[in-house]
């Protein structure tokens, strides 16, 4: 990563990235970036109106985005990285994380079962639904799908 164009100077060798930089590195909006500093999950520097981001902010979005990705609540990416920050040896964090990700198994798997129940439930219907038209007026993907 490279300095921000602003001149802002890395403090200590620290690697500073601005918005449109990082937005581009993460694959997200700067609209994005600006919702997850409101809702307090990073907390990028600033140099007058400019905001700056550390490498810490950056793992932190990557930390962010990877759990929106697995379906936790902002609510609780923000339990999990002040975890982060209040236990220096991650312990604590690494129990809440294995119980949460295994309560978010359990859920999917759940979920899972419910899925497939339900297509199997509409391909019955289907079938059954196929079987009653003459061939020439059934759907034409329906009969692709078969």
């Amino acid at each position: 990563m490279r300095p921000p164009q602003d001149g802002a100077e890395p403090a200590g060798g620290e690697q500073l990235s601005g918005i449109q930089e990082v937005s581009a590195e993460l694959g997200v909006t700067m609209r994005t970036l600006r919702f997850y500093e409101d809702q307090g999950l990073i907390e990028p520097r600033r140099v007058g109106t400019t905001r700056i981001y550390t490498r810490r902010e950056v793992a932190r979005m990557q930390l962010i985005l990877r759990g929106k990705r697995l379906g936790f609540s902002i609510r609780e990416i923000k339990e999990f990285l002040d975890l982060y920050d209040a236990d220096p040896q991650h312990h604590e964090q690494m129990r809440q994380l294995a119980l949460r990700v295994h309560d978010r198994i359990q859920l999917l798997r759940r979920q899972r079962q419910a899925l497939e129940e339900t297509l199997g439930e509409l391909e019955r219907i289907e079938r059954e639904a196929l079987e009653r038209l003459p061939p020439e007026v059934r759907p034409v993907a329906a009969e692709k799908g078969r």
